[in-house]
C-alpha cells in the first residue's frame, strides 16, 4: 500500500492546533477530512512529526497517511490542496518507503519565534508575532543561549502539564537570537521538544534580556529541574515550526 507524505504550511490563527479535537477546527481533522472525501468516504489516518498548540504556525510540518489509490505521489499535494481550507498548504508531496514515518525518522526540528520590540504593537502583525513594548539587552540573551546548546534535561523548560513519557533529555543544536531594527528572531534547532518548550525557553530569554536573570544562571536552572524557576510561557503566535529533517 502506498505511503505517501506531504509538507504542509498553515496559518495557526483559526486552528485549535494540530492534533483533532471533537467539534473543534483542526490541522489534522481538516487533512483527514479532505482525504476521506478523495478516498469517497474511507478514513485515512494522518500522522505528523508532532503536534502544534493552538496558534502556533508552520512553515514546514510533514506528515504521512497509506492510501489504496494509486495516485503519483508529486500529485497529492494538487488533489489536497483543491479540498484545503486558504489557511492550510501542502508545499510537496512524495510517496515514501512503506518504513518511513513521519514522527519517529526525525532527525532535527527547527523552530522560530518572533518578536516584534518596539512600544506600539503592529495590528497586521499581531497573529504572526509577540508585540513585546520593553528594552532588551541582546547580547546578555546571546550569552544564555550558549548555556542552552548541547546536551541537557529540560524539565525545567517543559510544561508542568506535560505527560512525555520517559527522560527529558534533548539536544539542542542551535539557540540563537538576533535583532534587526524593531524585529528580534529567535532559532532554535534540536533533535526534539517538549511540550511548550520553546515557548517557556523565549519567555526567560525575554527575562535575561531584561535584566531579571543572569545570563549564567541558566546552567542553574537546567541542574535544578524546576519549572518554577523558568520564565513565562511566550504567547503562540511568535511560534513557527520551521522545517523537520530525516
Amino acid at each position: 500500500m502506498p505511503k505517501i507524505k506531504c509538507i504542509l504550511q498553515y496559518d495557526g490563527s483559526n486552528f485549535f492546533g494540530y492534533q483533532v479535537q471533537p467539534e473543534k477546527r483542526t490541522v489534522q481533522g481538516e487533512l483527514e477530512k479532505a482525504l476521506e472525501r478523495i478516498h469517497k468516504g474511507e478514513k485515512i489516518r494522518v500522522h505528523a512529526s508532532g503536534r502544534t498548540d493552538t496558534g502556533v504556525h508552520a512553515k514546514g510540518q510533514t506528515i504521512h497517511f497509506e492510501t489504496k489509490l494509486y495516485i503519483p505521489g508529486n500529485s497529492w499535494g494538487r488533489a489536497l490542496n483543491s479540498l484545503l481550507p486558504e489557511d492550510l498548504h501542502v508545499k510537496a508531496s512524495e510517496e515514501v518507503p512503506e518504513s518511513f514515518h513521519a514522527r519517529y525518522d526525525v532527525l532535527e526540528k527547527e523552530y522560530r519565534y518572533f518578536i516584534l520590540n518596539r512600544k506600539e504593537p503592529d495590528i497586521f502583525a499581531r497573529n504572526y508575532s509577540y508585540h513585546f513594548p520593553y528594552k532588551i539587552n541582546i547580547e546578555a540573551i546571546q550569552e544564555a543561549c550558549r548555556y542552552l546548546e548541547g546536551t541537557h534535561d529540560f524539565t525545567t523548560f517543559s510544561s508542568a502539564r506535560a505527560t512525555v513519557k520517559g527522560d527529558k533529555v534533548r539536544t539542542l543544536f542551535e539557540v540563537s537570537c538576533q535583532k534587526n531594527g524593531d524585529q528580534i528572531e529567535f532559532h532554535f534547532r534540536g533533535s526534539g521538544f517538549l511540550y511548550n518548550m520553546v515557548r517557556i525557553l523565549v519567555g526567560t530569554l525575554l527575562e535575561v534580556g531584561q535584566g531579571k536573570i543572569d545570563p549564567i544562571n541558566i546552567r542553574e536552572m537546567l541542574e535544578k529541574k524546576d519549572r518554577r524557576l523558568a520564565g513565562k510561557t511566550a504567547p503562540a503566535q511568535g511560534l513557527f515550526l520551521w522545517k523537520v529533517v530525516y
